[in-house]
């Protein structure tokens, strides 16, 4: 029983260190929770991001819908799939990377959540033009009912 002990203490601290792959902290979900120890959670890794070079703007944009709908968390789902219909026909090349990478790069979807609503700073390699449109989104100043996805009939209309 002592050395099961021991086992399970040495997974625990080899879960929260963090490994390293050159500079970048590996990405992995540890399902962090507040006041937890952490000792019955294992890092479970993910496969790091990578932009799809070549794909045409047509897919790109109707993945980067399907990729906001359907998140980790029901706010982000709620957050991003509203401002994926308000914005993301409009965007630009450049700003569908940006939001691509936004969305698809962290690990954590309470991250994500965090900086739109600026309750923590947003690192400097998502900071731009796009964190700039979610962050004054999620504001919401015209206090619209926000409570659920939008239905997708929007999709093949061309409309908005």
């Amino acid at each position: 029983m002592l050395a099961a002990n021991r086992l399970a203490v040495r997974l625990c601290q080899a879960a929260w260190r963090p490994a390293l792959t050159g500079t970048v902290l590996s990405r992995g979900y540890r399902g962090e929770a507040p006041g937890d120890s952490g000792c019955d959670i294992m890092e479970i890794p993910l496969p790091p991001w990578e932009e799809r070079a070549g794909e045409p703007i047509d897919i790109k944009r109707r993945r980067l819908l399907y990729e906001s709908r359907k998140r980790g968390m029901l706010e982000n789902c709620i957050l991003l799939s509203l401002f994926a219909k308000q914005y993301l026909n409009t965007m630009t090349e450049a700003q569908l990377k940006q939001y691509d990478r936004l969305i698809n790069e962290p690990s954590n979807d309470w991250d994500i959540y965090y900086w739109a609503t600026e309750t923590t700073p947003t690192p400097a390699c998502y900071q731009g033009e796009v964190m700039d449109l979610l962050q004054e989104f999620a504001k919401n100043r015209k206090q619209e009912q926000r409570l659920r996805a939008p239905d997708l009939e929007y999709l093949d209309t061309g409309k908005q």
